[in-house]
């Protein structure tokens, strides 16, 4: 082979190389509890996200490459969360991942990708701390597309308090991160309208029986029963309320939606009430379009979780809008351009108008969330 030859040869080899790693997909991490309790929130997260980027790759993916997600089943625990971090950034070497079901899965995993500098964007988990982990680092890659339960916990008091004008109240929080560091912001906000609580009671994931706790609520003389945890065990509320013929309001966080609390509660679930991102109903071409889709993809007609359907697939819509902004993949360039995006980003949730900053990682705003109820099987808007 002549030297000519070799040259052609190795330059037609470089072309191809290059042609093949322009080609190469980009790597989305989706991360959340595909199995037990949490599965209705992360089996909806998963398949927004599906949804969301399936649309992107129809239209030609981003940057001229097409996306690929790499899903991990982290179910609900948080050392599971952890492996699957490392597994994700080290070994698949995605750009960025979404998910994060559980406060204390996203608390213990997402250290990972501050310290690899790649954006992990929250679009379910909504304790507070969650995007405060690392404000005090030079630059914070952790973001949000959930209500946080900064949030929701004004919500649930104003709600019961303001609106419904109770002055005893009790709270139910499971012991989890989640549960529990909502409880803590619940009882802040309910000090500074100078209620305390007549009892503040806590349980375990997979509990059935919650009879000790309803009744030191309703001894203490409880007009509402106030909520956070997640569904299973928020079904065996409002059934445990029904065994002690004690009819009075539950007022919760938003997993008082869940499929599995709405399903196992049945008729005990009716009135139940819990800040909403977004409610199955349609009411504008983009969010009819979107539940439709979901049905038609997945085969259902009430999603598990719509909240988190709804989030999962906004996450992917502003990743995207970073991607192309930066015009790369690159971690430090994708987080620089979440928080100065420079064009409107219309989700199923809301329409996103520069929906972070370089100090506000929390795309929804407190007037984005409304108060919806269950009904007859469905959550519908509070009245």
């Amino acid at each position: 082979m002549t030297y000519k030859t070799q040259a052609l040869v190795a330059a037609a080899l470089m072309s191809l190389a290059v042609s093949v790693q322009a080609a190469d997909p980009i790597k989305i991490g989706v991360t959340g509890p595909y199995t037990g309790g949490s599965a209705p929130m992360g089996a909806s997260m998963r398949d927004g996200v599906k949804l969301a980027v399936a649309e992107i790759n129809a239209q030609g993916g981003l940057l001229g490459r097409q996306v690929q997600l790499i899903e991990r089943d982290d179910e609900a625990k948080n050392e599971r969360g952890v492996q699957i971090a490392q597994e994700l950034i080290n070994k698949e070497k995605v750009v960025a991942t979404v998910g994060f079901i559980n406060t204390g899965v996203a608390l213990a995993s997402q250290r990972f990708y501050q310290e690899a500098k790649i954006p992990v964007l929250n679009n379910v988990a909504t304790g507070s701390v969650i995007t405060k982990q690392f404000e005090k680092d030079k630059d914070n890659y952790v973001f949000r597309t959930s209500a946080s339960d900064q949030i929701q916990a004004k919500m649930i008091a104003d709600e019961a308090i303001d609106k419904q004008k109770f002055t005893k109240v009790a709270i139910l929080a499971d012991s989890t991160n989640y549960g529990q560091l909502g409880r803590e912001d619940l009882e802040k906000v309910l000090a500074s309208k100078k209620i305390t609580p007549v009892a503040v009671e806590k349980y375990n994931i997979k509990d059935v029986d919650m009879t000790a706790q309803l009744l030191k609520s309703k001894q203490g003389g409880a007009q509402a029963v106030l909520t956070y945890g997640i569904g299973p065990e928020l079904a065996q509320i409002a059934n445990g309320m029904e065994k002690l013929n004690w009819h009075v309001p539950i007022i919760g966080s938003w997993p008082l939606s869940m499929g599995n609390f709405i399903d196992n509660s049945g008729k005990n679930g009716n009135g139940a009430r819990m800040p909403q991102t977004f409610i199955q109903d349609g009411n504008t071409p983009k969010r009819k379009a979107f539940i439709e889709a979901y049905q038609k993809a997945y085969k259902v007609d009430r999603m598990p979780s719509a909240v988190s359907a709804a989030q999962g697939y906004d996450s992917i819509l502003l990743l995207a809008a970073a991607i192309k902004q930066a015009n790369s993949t690159d971690g430090e360039k994708v987080r620089a351009a979440l928080e100065s995006l420079n064009t409107k980003v219309e989700g199923v949730v809301t329409t996103y108008d520069k929906p972070f900053t370089k100090e506000d990682h929390e795309a929804i705003k407190p007037g984005t969330v409304v108060i919806g109820e269950v009904r007859n099987g469905r959550v519908v808007l509070g009245k």
